[in-house]
């Protein structure tokens, strides 16, 4: 079986997500294309599991299907591990998943993502101000669990907003 290419992945998200709209309206592949360019820096690998980092809850494919598709078993390892269990708290999550570095910078670029002020604006009050909160609680798990440095660089990718929650270099 032929291992895919990056831009493989980026089919198999794309099609994956076809249809699918974030809480804005947005059509869902750019958020995890924004999360991928904010592990770029890690390598192909990582950045083959950020586009697919939401597949597993969001989409009817399984891990086996990925592998399957020729998506490296190391990639598949990572998307299971960010992935969020049915039942599973978010912040046990969260815990769980700082052990491995990759995934954890999935997750911050992700919730960087999540937090743009451009994303969230178009949510309703209510709904704002409740994921904010959960996100920054996020980070008060996932930040320190990397080096500092990795976190700038997956932030200023993402959402340079956040570095003013970062201390000074």
């Amino acid at each position: 079986m032929t291992t895919l290419s990056l831009a493989d992945v980026d089919r198999l998200a794309a099609d994956a997500h076809a249809g699918q709209l974030d809480k804005g309206g947005a059509p869902y592949v750019a958020h995890v294309r924004a999360v991928a360019a904010g592990v770029a820096p890690f390598g192909v690998g990582l950045q083959m599991a950020a586009l697919l980092h939401d597949v597993l809850e969001d989409t009817p494919l399984t891990a086996e299907d990925l592998l399957r598709a020729g998506v490296p078993a190391a990639v598949v390892a990572t998307v299971r591990r960010v992935t969020r269990e049915p039942g599973v708290d978010y912040q046990e999550m969260l815990r769980a998943l700082v052990t491995d570095q990759g995934a954890t910078l999935i997750k911050i670029a992700d919730n960087a993502h999540n937090s743009r002020p451009d994303r969230s604006a178009q949510l309703p009050d209510a709904d704002r101000e409740r994921l904010a909160a959960r996100y920054r609680a996020a980070r008060l798990i996932l930040w320190p669990a990397v080096a500092l440095e990795d976190v700038r660089t997956v932030v200023a990718a993402v959402n340079p907003d956040l570095l003013a929650e970062l201390p000074p270099a």
